[in-house]
């Protein structure tokens, strides 16, 4: 009433052709008798169309080759019990071996079939959960050497490789001709088998000391082949007597050793085990049962068979059998190739799913386990504290300059030297060099000693500083070159109003552009990775340098709005600058002022190329870039208001003299306004002489006048008699009054001041310095 049905003899009459397979086994059920239990199945394919409809057809399989890692889907696969481990445990061992040795970059070479591509699938699915890179996956399908010399071009260092014994060989033939083995190497081979390596036993094309180098130090994971324990099991036989017979059996058969054969015998133990269990139940239920002539269904015989199947637990020839979840727990062997034999370095259990690794046992070709890549030594550049010592004490000492200037500028606003004539530009200026000085202080802060929410707000304190620094100083240079041009040129009033509000719009612009910089994309500080250099000091190991700096995301596009407005203004300030180049105005020589705007554009060209140059290099940027600013400002210090200070210095050295020249001036332009007002008065004093004149020729009628004009206009009408002596406007009161008055105008026209000769002061001692004698008449 049970049989049992082999599947063998279905795959070979099927050819391992699933729905040839399939048809096979329903004849049979069909001819009959009843079958419960299906056996073997070497085919994957028709081993995983076969157990997936056994559930329909209530009967249970045991397989000793179903190995690959879709079986182990208890939802279509319920009913199938293997003997030999699944895929799935050989995959889980190597990734143990990874994460032991902290592997976490590894390559993939897999061989071409059906167990092997299920088996593949499902190791990538495992790396990914374990977060091992997978850097490169090749194929043995076309040119061996090609594929692995795709893995050495990806560096990869640990090789895992998914093929069968009949292309070890020749794998390592490959890896032996393109250097892929040694120290830095480290070859995994999971391929399940159960047998040992056979090097050299077929053509590959190298010695077999080549292949025994290339494979030297490799490990391979294999199935456990025979317990270990010299105990009886379940078949009364140690595990040594049914391999010494099985051989003795072989050999005189002449057949091929397989590498499944113990398990094939557990498999039948497991078959076998389980019927009888059934059996007896079925027998003791029917004897026993409280009514008599009771039949058990088939449909109870089935679960009772599925049940013992699943309960089964003995000692076989490969170790303790029992089944979880359908897959069989065993242990997976590390098998290390050392010289020219293979030692068992480790073993992994699959029912605790643990690695033990028997260290003591495992060798390297190098000092230890082989890097997964080429170690890289991240190598931070950063500015060196006596960098920024020397640079932040150079820009202390310019901004110490600076509020010096300042603070003599505020003291001696009333020099004449000192007074600009375009109100404050020179403390613009001065506060533009002040911003500019400070952003080296900040720029040459890191992430060493401060927090990056610190930092970012740094950047944007320097962006700030500097861009508003620079553009308030070239404004105020600008504004001066203006002014100078303009006054050697038509229209000066409207352009001069035009050059008070450079200064300004250059302002409003630069603080707009920064505005929407700083809202719509803010800097952040980030990390910039460079290209990697070799290390002479440690062999495998390259340096690669990282820097922090500002950036945004649309770092480009911010930098060209900042520039694109200030370029052609700074243009247009060289032509200016060129063309007042030989002009005097303001105590300032245009030929200094010229070379002023012309430093500050060369100066902020050169820092500009310099830093986007020299982003690889954080502190030749910093020195480069901050030496140009420094420099830019002392030397506009010097040509602006080194001029100034000397003059002012060479007035103070004069002492007395210098102040006398000064109320000399003043006295100068007070007797000149003093004059203008007396050549009003002595017109005003002719004219009425004259009209008086006349009146007393009109009633006299007895003498001719004559009229006496000497050079300020001065005329003295003579009469026939004299005039009273109470007239106000009498010839006596007249001479009187000029006689007063012409000596000091005299005293405007010094010769110190501009006025004529002191000799000729003798003129004005008499008449004649009035009128001439030849003039005077007397009536």
């Amino acid at each position: 009433m049970f049989l049992l049905i082999t599947v063998t003899s279905v795959c070979r009459v099927s050819q391992c052709d699933p729905a040839a397979s399939l048809k096979a086994l329903f004849d049979a059920m069909w001819a009959g008798p009843k079958y419960l239990l299906v056996f073997g199945g070497v085919c994957p394919s028709v081993t995983a169309l076969i157990a997936r409809s056994l559930p329909a057809l209530s009967l249970v399989q045991v397989s000793f080759a179903a190995s690959s890692p879709s079986l182990s889907n208890r939802k279509w696969y319920g009913n199938l019990f293997s003997t030999v481990p699944s895929d799935r445990a050989l995959n889980a061992a190597t990734v143990k071996l990874l994460q032991r040795h902290k592997w976490s970059r590894v390559g993939l070479v897999t061989q071409e079939g059906p167990r092997l591509s299920e088996m593949k699938k499902d190791l990538i699915r495992q790396l990914l959960k374990a977060n091992v890179q997978l850097v490169s996956t090749q194929s043995l399908s076309e040119d061996v050497c090609s594929s692995l010399r795709k893995l050495k071009e990806s560096d990869v260092r640990i090789i895992i490789g998914q093929f069968d014994e009949e292309l070890t060989s020749q794998v390592f033939c490959c890896a032996y001709r393109l250097n892929l083995f040694g120290a830095r190497y480290q070859w995994i081979i999971a391929d399940g088998g159960a047998a040992g390596w056979r090097l050299g036993w077929q053509e590959s094309g190298c010695r077999a000391n080549s292949l025994l180098t290339a494979a030297d130090g490799s490990i391979r994971l294999q199935m456990k082949p025979l317990s270990t324990k010299n105990t009886a099991g379940v078949s009364g036989r140690t595990p040594q007597d049914y391999q010494d017979s099985y051989l003795t059996q072989v050999f005189q058969e002449g057949s091929k050793v397989s590498a499944l054969h113990a398990f094939a015998y557990d498999a039948v133990w497991v078959a076998a085990t389980a019927l009888s269990q059934v059996m007896e139940a079925v027998k003791h239920r029917e004897k026993y049962s409280a009514q008599r002539n009771v039949t058990v269904s088939e449909e109870e015989v089935y679960k009772m068979l599925l049940e013992a199947v699943k309960q089964t637990q003995f000692e076989g020839l490969t170790g303790p059998v029992l089944f979880r979840n359908g897959e069989r727990m065993t242990s997976i062997e590390l098998i290390q190739f050392q010289g020219s034999s293979g030692v068992l370095v480790g073993e992994f259990s699959t029912s605790l799913q643990q690695l033990r690794l028997k260290n003591q046992q495992l060798k390297f070709n190098g000092p230890g386990p082989a890097r997964d890549q080429t170690l890289v030594v991240p190598q931070r550049q950063h500015v060196s504290f006596l960098l920024y010592a020397i640079v932040s004490s150079a820009a202390a000492v310019t901004i110490i300059i600076t509020l010096t200037v300042l603070f003599l500028i505020f003291i001696n606003r009333k020099q004449r030297l000192l007074r600009s004539c375009s109100g404050s530009q020179d403390e613009l200026l001065l506060l533009g060099v002040l911003l500019s000085s400070s952003s080296v202080l900040i720029s040459g802060l890191d992430g060493a000693s401060l927090s990056n929410r610190t930092l970012e707000l740094l950047c944007s304190v320097r962006l700030w500083t500097l861009s508003v620094g620079h553009t308030v100083g070239f404004a105020v240079l600008f504004a001066k070159t203006w002014r100078v041009y303009s006054l050697c040129s038509i229209k000066q009033k409207r352009r001069q109003q035009r050059a008070g509000c450079v200064v300004l719009w250059m302002f409003l612009l630069d603080v707009f552009v920064l505005t929407s910089w700083q809202i719509l994309d803010p800097l952040r500080w980030v990390v910039q990775q460079h290209h990697t250099e070799s290390d002479a000091a440690a062999q495998d190991a390259v340096v690669r340098p990282y820097s922090e700096h500002c950036s945004s995301v649309n770092m480009e596009l911010w930098l060209t709005a900042a520039c694109g407005y200030k370029g052609p203004v700074m243009g247009l300030g060289c032509f200016l600058a060129w063309s007042i180049r030989a002009v005097q105005a303001d105590h300032v020589s245009s030929e200094r002022l010229t070379l002023s705007v012309f430093a500050v554009m060369v100066f902020s060209v050169s820092g500009v190329s310099g830093s986007l140059l020299m982003t690889h290099n954080p502190p030749l940027q910093f020195c480069l870039t901050s030496s140009l600013i420094l420099c830019c400002n002392m030397f506009v210090l010097s040509s602006v208001f080194g001029p100034k200070f000397l003059l002012v210095q060479s007035e103070a050295a004069e002492g007395d003299e210098g102040e006398d020249e000064e109320q000399l001036s003043l006295l100068n332009q007070e007797l000149k306004s003093q004059t203008a007002q007396l050549d009003v008065e002595i017109e005003t004093i002719t004219m009425q002489l004259c009209d008086t004149s006349e009146s007393l020729t009109r009633e006299k009628h007895d003498g001719d006048v004559r009229c006496v004009t000497s050079t300020h206009a001065a005329q003295v009408c003579p009469e026939r008699k004299p005039a009273s002596p109470d007239g106000i406007n009498s010839p006596d009161h007249v001479w009187r009054r000029l006689s007063v008055q012409l000596p000091i105008l005299h005293h405007s026209y010094l010769p110190a001041v501009g006025g004529i000769s002191a000799s000729s002061s003798s003129l004005f001692s008499s008449q004649e310095a009035f009128v001439h004698r030849d003039l005077l008449t007397t009536c």
